[in-house]
C-alpha cells in the first residue's frame, strides 16, 4: 500500500501546473526539432523548455519554423505520440551518465582501502557497462513517462520570436 501512495505522490507531482506545462512545452519542442530535422539535417538544432514555452537553437528561417510547429502539434494531436520522444534529448544524455556512474561508484563505497577499491575495480567497470546497456531504454522511458507529456491539451502558442542570431524563442499558453 505504502509503494501505491508514492506512486500517487509522483503522479502528483507530474500533474502539477508548472510541471504539465513544462513537460507539454517539452514534448512539442521535440516534435518540432524532429520535423526541422527533415529540411535542415545540415544543421545543428537544440532546444530548451520551460513552463512558458521553449527556445529553438539553429540557424533556421521563422517561417519554416511556424510550419513546423504547427505540423508537431497536429500531429501529436492525432496520435503521433512518438513524435514528442527526441534521441539527442538531455534525459537521454543524463541517464547515460548517472546510472553508469553510480553503478561504477557503489561497489567502490564499500571498500576501505586503496588496495580494496583497486580490487573491487573490475566489478565496478563491469557493473558501469551494466548501467549503461540499461540506460539506453531507460532514457526514452524516461522522456516518453516523466519528462514528455505528448498529450498537448489546450496547449496554444502564442508567440514566435527571433531573439537574436540563432535563436528562437516560443511562448505558450494552457
Amino acid at each position: 500500500m505504502e509503494e501505491l501512495s508514492h506512486y500517487n505522490a509522483i503522479m502528483n507531482i507530474l500533474e502539477l501546473p508548472a510541471y504539465l506545462a513544462t513537460r507539454r512545452n517539452h514534448a512539442l519542442e521535440h516534435a518540432t526539432l524532429k520535423i526541422l530535422a527533415r529540411n535542415y539535417d545540415d544543421k545543428t538544432l537544440a532546444g530548451h523548455s520551460n513552463p512558458t514555452g521553449f527556445f529553438i537553437f539553429g540557424d533556421i528561417a521563422t517561417d519554416d519554423l511556424r510550419n513546423a510547429i504547427q505540423e508537431a502539434m497536429t500531429r501529436l494531436r492525432a496520435g503521433e505520440h512518438e513524435l514528442a520522444i527526441h534521441p539527442g534529448c538531455g534525459t537521454n544524455l543524463a541517464t547515460s551518465m548517472v546510472l553508469p556512474a553510480t553503478f561504477v561508484f557503489a561497489p567502490l563505497q564499500g571498500a576501505r582501502t586503496r588496495r580494496g577499491q583497486l580490487l573491487l575495480l573490475p566489478l565496478a567497470l563491469l557493473l558501469g557497462a551494466v548501467g549503461f546497456l540499461l540506460s539506453k531504454p531507460l532514457g526514452p522511458w524516461l522522456q516518453r513517462n516523466v519528462t514528455t507529456e505528448a498529450d498537448l491539451g489546450n496547449l496554444q502558442v502564442t508567440e514566435i520570436r527571433h531573439t537574436r542570431k540563432g535563436v528562437h524563442r516560443i511562448t505558450t499558453k494552457n
